[in-house]
C-alpha cells in the first residue's frame, strides 16, 4: 500500500513562516517596551500621565501619510517647534525659546531636536502641561494643538484604554458573534440600498437569530449609542487604530453599557435584532442580522471601507483559540 507523504519542503516552509511570525511579534514587543520606557521617563519628569503621550503617539502613527521608521511618530510642525520667524532652524534650545518655539531639550544635550524621541515627547508633554494636568486641561491643550474635535475625542478615548489596561499590547481581535451560533454572511459591502434614497451598503450583514449576543471586536471606547433611522438601535466603538466600528439593527444593548465605556475584544455589547428603517422602535422590516461597518479617520476626514476581509480573519483566529 502506498503511503502519501507530505513533501519535506512544506515542513520547512511552515517552520520558516513560524520563525518569521515569531520574530515580528518579538520585534513588536521590544518596540512596545522601548516606547513605554520613554513614556514613563517623560511622565516622571513632567508629571503628564504616560497614557496621554502614548495616545497622541498612536494617533499620529495612525494618521501619518508616509510610513515612518521613527520610534516616536508625533509630528510637531516646524513653525511650532522653532517659532514663527526663526530663520536659522537651529536646534539650540535657547534660540528656539527666543522665537517662542515650543521645541525642548529632553535628553540634556542643550539641543531641541525634532528627530530625537526624548526631545519630541518632552516637548509635547511640556506643551500640554501649560494648560494643566487634569483631564479637562489636557483636552484643552489637545484642541489648541490639533483644532479638531474628533481628534481630541479619539486621543482622549485611546488614553482611557491605555490607562485601563496598562499596556501597549492591545492587538487582540474577536469575531462579533459567537462561533457556535447559527449565522451566515457574505461580502455585501458596496451593494445598492434603496431606503432613504439611493446609496451603497457600507458594511457586512451577518444573519443570525434574534437575541444572539453581539461582541466587541476590538479594544476601544463606546462613542455613540442610540437610535438611528437607518440602523435602528446601534452602537459605535472607536478602536486604537482610528477605526470606527458600527454595530446596527440591534435587538437591545447589554445592561449598563454607556457612551464612554471601555471595551475589549469579546465583551458583550448587545444582541442581534431587526430594528431600523423608521422611527424609534421600528422592527421587523427585514430578517434579523447584525450590520457591521468600519470607518477610517485619517485626521482630516472619515470614510467607510470593506469589513469583510477582517471578519473572515477574526473568524479564523477565533476558531483556533
Amino acid at each position: 500500500m502506498l503511503v502519501k507523504r507530505r513533501p519535506l519542503h512544506c515542513f520547512f516552509l511552515f517552520m520558516l513562516f513560524f520563525i518569521l511570525v515569531s520574530d515580528v511579534h518579538a520585534e513588536e514587543k521590544n518596540e512596545d517596551e522601548e516606547k513605554m520606557a520613554l513614556y514613563k521617563k517623560t511622565e516622571a519628569v513632567t508629571l503628564v500621565p504616560w497614557y496621554y503621550l502614548a495616545a497622541i503617539d498612536k494617533y499620529e502613527k495612525n494618521t501619518t501619510k508616509e510610513k515612518s521608521e521613527k520610534l516616536i511618530t508625533i509630528d510637531i510642525p516646524e513653525t511650532k517647534w522653532y517659532g514663527i520667524g526663526n530663520p536659522s532652524r537651529t536646534n539650540d534650545d535657547r534660540i528656539i525659546s527666543l522665537f517662542k518655539g515650543i521645541g525642548k531639550d529632553g535628553n540634556g544635550d542643550n539641543l531641541a531636536d525634532p528627530d530625537n524621541n526624548e526631545d519630541v515627547l518632552f516637548t509635547m508633554a511640556n506643551y500640554l502641561k501649560k494648560f494643566g494636568r487634569t483631564e479637562q486641561d489636557i483636552k484643552i491643550g489637545l484642541w489648541r494643538f490639533y483644532h479638531r474635535d474628533l481628534t481630541v475625542q479619539t486621543i482622549m478615548n485611546m488614553a482611557k484604554v491605555y490607562q485601563t489596561f496598562g499596556t501597549l499590547d492591545l492587538n487582540n481581535r474577536s469575531f462579533p458573534l459567537p462561533l457556535h451560533a447559527n449565522y451566515s454572511y457574505k461580502n455585501t459591502w458596496g451593494d445598492a440600498r434603496g431606503f432613504g434614497g439611493r446609496r451603497i451598503h457600507e458594511g457586512t450583514d451577518i444573519f443570525a437569530n434574534y437575541g444572539v449576543p453581539v461582541k466587541a471586536t476590538t479594544y476601544g471606547v463606546v462613542e455613540i449609542k442610540g437610535w438611528n433611522r437607518f440602523g435602528g438601535w446601534r452602537i459605535g466603538i472607536r478602536d486604537m487604530n482610528n477605526n470606527y466600528h458600527y454595530y446596527a439593527h440591534l435587538n437591545g444593548y447589554k445592561d449598563g453599557i454607556e457612551v464612554g465605556d471601555v471595551v475589549k475584544p469579546g465583551d458583550i455589547i448587545g444582541s442581534v435584532g431587526a430594528t431600523g428603517y423608521g422611527p424609534p422602535g421600528t422592527s421587523g422590516k427585514f430578517p434579523p442580522h447584525l450590520h457591521y461597518g468600519m470607518y477610517k479617520d485619517n485626521g482630516y476626514s472619515e470614510w467607510s471601507f470593506d469589513p469583510y476581509p477582517y471578519l473572515k480573519r477574526w473568524e479564523r483566529a477565533d476558531k483556533h483559540k
